[in-house]
């Protein structure tokens, strides 16, 4: 149905990848995809270490007396007070002062970074320096280091300056202050300036003039058939750069790009190819509809048999009027853990105080709930918008913990009308499922009630495919803004689909650890709902990201709560399995961190999650010995 690749300006050396993202992600097509060259600016710079040592008892005392004595003492006093021949005090001096530990004047005072080293019982090595590379990138305006320099290599490609505007501002690193230094380390992943273990970069050089290095790049430009959206990507391979992207697809939306230009993309083309693609994609819909008439048909002319087989083939049923409002609140009811629902619009008819208090049931039972709605395509032109009350009611649902129990989302443009609950029963026809006039007068509507596997399975991936990408788009948003509050309903979404793992590749990927406590909320949901196991591997991902906390965050204790409540959740379930993910490293966090108490053990810190409520504390510590077992 799409143009053929030769019919599309589309590098050779990139049809391999264009197939792969077409095939991976059947409602994107590629429309172009061209390689480039762009150039780096590459910073050889030394960079000045050091690291800590233990203390021996005089140097403990020295700096101890420099530091609580008041006065502050000379070398005689304390060769005095010790009782020592005042050689060795000043030659133990003589080696803090080398240290940068005691200033160099008297009485003697101990330096800032003395005190930090003492702090922590150790006084500092001698420094050694390491040569690192500073990159600068123009296309995600970002300063990163790394250990080993970036080969000059001759690359004989488009110069990607050539077609837009990109700042090649150098950073000039002598103008940088070196907390900026330190931080740009730590955020670059090298493990050369770790100040919660005493390893400090002190000081910074530059050793060359900035080298200028090409490096290739491959810009996309794809189309979404479900959200008729066209959109730029920039890979590095196959990895997609974010801010890259971001950056250009601005510039593009602003009209300071020509795709003509950039990758000989013609207006025309991009017309063409929309047209066919959306056509198959209604033509889509409308075969999956016909598959279930003619299943119901099917049906209607069997006879009926109750058997197993039956059961496990699933069915297909046509319900007409009056049928339908029962079918819609039995079907709703009988969910278990997630209900999806598209209704093109939304009134307070049918969203009415019965439906909301239906809806809080289920979310109170762990049920998440996803409502889409628009027939428009743009939001702005919607001539029946959901009325501003209902969405807030909607909104006001919470779970029994006060997180969000309803997600409604503004997707558009489209007018099917259905309903998947819990992955087995689908409800579609020509029934407005929450907009109708709230009344049950024959209207010559019809729904089919679909229980056949295969068919439920592609209705819902259908679906659940639009919800997947606008939480792309939003936490694209968030992401940009660095917006905790728009990270939530993303976060929310991935829950209710079953993607936690998603979510908490988001938090890794992006070193955005303020949103592990929502994860930990997200995840707790998802083990309410059976709709993520206890023994899920995210778990234990989740827990390796407790190295990178320090315990001094403002979300710490949202996290301290959330990983108690976790813990119980897995333990009530599987006192074993909650045993298993904490692993000698793990407990040394949950201690560090304060999530457990200094006294617990892990047996004794399950224990107490997952007894009944009537029992304090103190009651439970009677019964625990030490080594963790049960007294009579």
């Amino acid at each position: 149905m799409f143009l053929a690749s030769s019919a599309k300006p589309i590098d050779d050396s990139l049809q391999n990848l264009v197939d792969e993202i077409e095939t991976k992600s059947p409602s994107l097509s590629v429309l172009a995809a061209r390689q480039f060259r762009y150039s780096l600016h590459q910073t050889s710079v030394e960079v000045n270490i050091k690291e800590p040592r233990p203390f021996n008892v005089l140097e403990e005392f020295i700096i101890r007396a420099a530091i609580e004595f008041q006065p502050p003492p000379t070398e005689e006093e304390l060769a005095s007070v010790l009782g020592l021949d005042p050689v060795f005090i000043k030659s133990t001096i003589v080696t803090l002062r080398e240290l940068q530990t005691i200033s160099l004047t008297s009485p003697i005072t101990v330096t800032s970074e003395g005190r930090l080293f003492y702090e922590k019982g150790t006084v500092p090595q001698p420094p050694y320096s390491v040569q690192i590379y500073a990159i600068t990138d123009p296309l995600s305006a970002k300063l990163t280091f790394q250990s080993e320099a970036l080969n000059d290599i001759l690359i004989n490609l488009p110069n990607l300056a050539d077609f837009i505007t990109i700042n090649n501002t150098i950073t000039q690193i002598p103008s940088l202050k070196l907390e900026e230094i330190q931080q740009n380390i730590q955020d670059s992943g090298l493990a050369l300036h770790v100040p919660t273990e005493g390893k400090i970069v002190t000081s910074f050089r530059v050793l060359a003039s900035t080298q200028t290095i090409w490096k290739k790049i491959s810009l996309f430009v794809l189309f979404d058939a479900i959200e008729e959206k066209l959109s730029i990507q920039i890979r590095n391979g196959k990895q997609i750069l974010d801010i890259a992207s971001n950056s250009l697809e601005k510039l593009h939306n602003e009209g300071k790009i020509s795709l003509q230009t950039l990758c000989e993309l013609s207006d025309e083309t991009i017309t063409f190819e929309r047209k066919l693609i959306l056509k198959q994609k209604n033509a889509e819909v409308e075969a999956r509809l016909e598959k279930v008439r003619q299943q119901t048909l099917e049906n209607a002319t069997k006879p009926v048999v109750e058997t197993d087989n039956s059961v496990i083939a699933g069915t297909a049923i046509q319900l007409r009027d009056g049928q339908i409002s029962q079918a819609f609140s039995e079907v709703l009811n009988s969910a278990q853990y997630q209900i999806l629902i598209y209704s093109p619009w939304i009134s307070q008819a049918v969203v009415d105080g019965k439906f909301l208090t239906l809806l809080q049931n289920l979310v109170n039972r762990g049920v998440w709930i996803l409502i889409g709605y628009g027939i428009s395509r743009r939001q702005e032109d919607e001539e029946r918008p959901i009325p501003s009350e209902v969405e807030k009611k909607i909104r006001a649902i919470k779970t029994p913990d006060g997180l969000p129990g309803v997600q409604v989302f503004w997707l558009g443009d489209s007018h099917i009308k259905e309903i998947i609950v819990d992955q087995k029963i689908h409800l579609c026809g020509s029934h407005n499922w929450l907009s109708y006039r709230g009344d049950y007068l024959p209207r010559g509507e019809s729904v089919y009630q679909v229980t056949i596997p295969n068919q439920v399975q592609e209705a819902y991936e259908f679906l659940a495919r639009r919800f997947q990408n606008y939480a792309k788009q939003l936490w694209a948003n968030a992401l940009e803004n660095r917006d905790f509050k728009l990270a939530v309903e993303p976060f929310w979404i991935w829950g209710a689909l079953g993607m936690e793992k998603v979510a908490l590749e988001k938090v890794e990927q992006n070193n955005w650890l303020e949103l592990l406590p929502m994860w930990l909320n997200v995840a707790l949901q998802g083990l309410k709902s059976k709709n993520l196991l206890p023994d899920s591997t995210s778990f234990t991902t989740a827990l390796s990201l407790l190295n990178q906390v320090s315990g001094e965050e403002t979300f710490i204790d949202s996290l301290q709560q959330g990983w108690r409540k976790v813990i119980e959740a897995i333990a009530t379930n599987n006192r074993d399995t909650a045993l298993n993910l904490l692993s000698p490293e793990v407990w040394a966090n949950f201690l560090r961190l304060h999530i457990a108490q200094e006294s617990d053990l892990p047996d004794t810190f399950i224990l107490q999650h997952t007894v009944p409520q009537r029992q304090g504390k103190e009651q439970i510590k009677t019964k625990v010995k030490r080594k963790g077992t049960i007294t009579s």
